[in-house]
């Protein structure tokens, strides 16, 4: 039996695993780069030992230095995760032939299923369907996707609909398939529209059982990587028989061992098509564990010590689960990857942690303070809701993320709840086009009529938080002025970049006498109306129905305090809290989140730059520069590529121009705001 474990993995997963472990009495260890050397799975394992260096190539993908930790530490078996070495065949092979136990499938069958070229011709000979794929440029069905053959979550892979862009998206899947994998092979494949992503649950023991352990569809997705996953799948009738013998058959023409997911796209027709096979247990794999009651862990352990799947068949669901992924990413920017210090993480309503747990379930890699870096990949936690029903799984999802105190670091948090409170998520009416196909779903959640009120209630806040520390006079208004009768002045700047300013006069008693804000409504590129004026004395915000005109509600104070203020508008009572760190101000509300920076009054000055400065919106690496110094471009070209969090970001030309500078030469790093081009919009001389 296994009695110490390493898990040559990071994050969630490996506190998911640790889980486990500690419920069956395994001992756990645990390896990290210096950049996770404070996260809170090195914190919970028994043992941790440091691999030098912060990114993956220096410390997760170094195979000598996961088997000398095992060494080290006296570790019996190795769980490798997901993503990093988990599907590498000579990790598999290495583990082995150092005496200890690996938690996965033979090394034979990792490999098998790695190349994804060499998988389609094995398993069509097994009987499972194929999509037409093309390994030369001989392709005339367009649309098509280019993929890479050596991985999977979306790196490599570019859809392409023109025939004129099939070479540079090849090039561009090779690159990104090579820094994610170390193996640039790609292959093409044809594209289906309003196909969903359903995949089956297998798993298989050293007596030859394969049985599958139902399904998950996993359809709403960004840059093919997934965002929403749910078990079971809303399948047309016979489907769901057909997939999982599919599935079956795919395991048994390999000898599969352990946990693995064959991957379905699903016609509308009612057709599907193999897409691949993890050879490893799966992000989504809560889902599964919440509608069958099974801890998929624990079956992983017993089959690496030889014993039989206690499944002899696949076994009946029990309601409805559904599992989202909490990135930290700006869906408005591309789904840019976010970096910076989480100041808050908490959600609420949570039932358990790493394990099947009815009602709501949090795996999550970060806590309270916990630092996102631009090393790994943007997942910081996963949700999952389990419910008798679809829908009350979706409403109890969407709840606990809309009322979940999230600051520090932009999230896509207001993009899944608006996925999951939207009409056609409700009909399952979903296919991997949903986010093109509604982008209401963008939107914030915080309408913009409400943001004069979460700005004031900011306001309020800080000043009772200024008075409540002041050593001495603290009757006083906070601020500059302390004459009652003249109005305070708070200025901040929105996540967007735009401004904000809050003026308000409390009366002798404490009560808000008025207030006022300019603008009335910021953000004016969103598409709604324009609302009114504020009331000409202050007493009023934005009205509530942006088609409206003239003064908004009246809005009364009713408590303050530093972390929490109550307001009443127009005779409903709203309660927002606040939250500070430094001068950024967190307020959460009825309606949603927003995050405010308190300007200075006095600011100070800085270094204009030139026109045409295009900056660095995070923290990276210059892969690639695609112009030269006095070329003309125009808006929308290709000037570079940034490397960050393991993908490739592309920096576009804003307008027509003349490239006037590139300060950051090919392999460079950048930190945020670094000037990574200029260019000129003038004519050259």
């Amino acid at each position: 039996m296994i009695r110490k474990l390493l898990v040559a993995n990071r994050g969630e997963i490996a506190r998911r695993v640790f889980a486990t472990c500690r419920a069956l009495g395994v001992a756990t260890v645990a390896v990290h780069s210096d950049a996770d050397v404070d996260a809170p799975y090195v914190v919970e394992a028994d043992e941790a030992v440091r691999l030098p260096g912060n990114t993956p190539v220096e410390t997760y993908l170094r195979i000598e230095l996961i088997l000398a930790a095992a060494r080290r530490t006296g570790a019996d078996a190795i769980h490798p995760g997901y993503g990093f070495l988990a599907e590498d065949a000579g990790f598999a092979a290495a583990v082995t032939d150092a005496g200890l136990t690996w938690v996965g499938p033979p090394a034979g069958a990792i490999a098998a299923m790695g190349d994804k070229i060499a998988a389609k011709e094995l398993l069509a000979g097994a009987g499972v369907p194929m999509l037409p794929s093309w390994t030369d440029d001989d392709i005339t069905d367009f649309p098509v996707l280019v993929k890479a053959s050596a991985g999977g979550g979306g790196r490599g892979m570019r859809l392409v609909r023109d025939p004129a862009d099939l070479p540079a998206a090849v090039e561009s899947a090779r690159r990104e398939a090579a820094a994610a994998f170390g193996d640039g092979t790609v292959f093409v494949e044809r594209y289906v529209e309003h196909g969903r992503h359903v995949e089956v649950q297998i798993f298989g023991d050293t007596a030859g059982t394969v049985v599958a352990l139902g399904e998950r569809d996993c359809s709403i997705q960004r840059r093919h990587q997934k965002l929403v996953e749910e078990a079971p799948a809303v399948l047309p009738d016979g489907v769901r028989e057909r997939l999982h013998a599919a599935a079956v058959a795919a395991g048994r023409a390999v000898g599969y061992v352990g946990a693995g997911t064959v991957e379905f796209l699903l016609a509308p027709t009612g057709e599907f098509f193999f897409l691949e096979m993890n050879t490893r247990l799966q992000v989504e794999h809560p889902v599964t564990e919440a509608v069958t009651g099974l801890d998929l862990v624990r079956l992983q352990l017993l089959v690496a010590e030889g014993g039989a799947l206690p499944v002899p068949a696949t076994p009946p669901t029990d309601g409805h689960a559904i599992e989202v992924r909490l990135c930290a990413e700006d869906p408005a920017q591309g789904f840019r990857p976010a970096t910076g210090t989480l100041h808050r993480f908490a959600v609420p309503g949570v039932a358990g942690e790493f394990a099947p747990t009815r009602g709501l379930r949090l795996d999550s890699g970060v806590h309270t303070g916990s630092t996102v870096g631009v090393h790994y990949d943007s997942m910081l936690a996963k949700l999952v809701a389990w419910a008798p029903t679809r829908a009350e799984a979706a409403r109890l999802l969407a709840g606990a993320l809309a009322r979940a105190e999230l600051h520090g670091v932009a999230t896509n948090r207001d993009l899944l709840v608006r996925v999951l409170r939207s009409p056609e998520f409700g009909s399952a009416q979903v296919d991997t086009g949903f986010l093109a196909a509604h982008p209401g779903v963008f939107a914030p959640l915080l309408p913009p009529e409400r943001l004069p009120q979460a700005a004031l209630a900011a306001a309020l806040a800080c000043a009772a938080a200024r008075r409540a520390t002041a050593p001495v006079l603290a009757g006083l208004p906070s601020g500059w002025r302390n004459v009652p009768a003249v109005p305070q002045v708070v200025r901040y700047a929105t996540a967007t970049g735009n401004e904000i300013e809050v003026r308000y006069r409390l009366d002798r008693s404490g009560a808000l006498a008025d207030w006022s804000t300019d603008p009335t409504v910021t953000e004016p590129d969103r598409t709604v109306a324009e609302p009114g004026p504020t009331s000409p004395d202050g007493t009023g915000a934005a009205p509530d129905d942006p088609s409206t005109t003239g003064p908004g509600p009246v809005v009364a104070l009713v408590t303050v305090a530093p972390d929490r203020v109550l307001l009443d508008v127009a005779g409903v009572r709203r309660a927002f809290r606040v939250h500070r760190a430094g001068s950024v101000v967190f307020v959460d509300g009825p309606d949603g989140a927003t995050e405010l920076t308190g300007l200075p009054r006095l600011p100070l000055p800085r270094a204009a730059l030139a026109v045409g400065s295009l900056l660095a919106p995070l923290p990276g690496t210059v892969a690639r520069v695609h112009v030269g110094v006095g070329q003309r471009v125009a808006a929308g070209d290709l000037l570079l590529t940034l490397e960050a969090m393991k993908l490739e970001h592309p920096v576009l030309a804003p307008t027509d121009g003349v490239v006037a500078d590139l300060p950051v030469p090919a392999g460079g790093q950048v930190e945020t705001g670094a000037v990574l081009a200029v260019v000129d919009p003038e004519e050259a001389p």
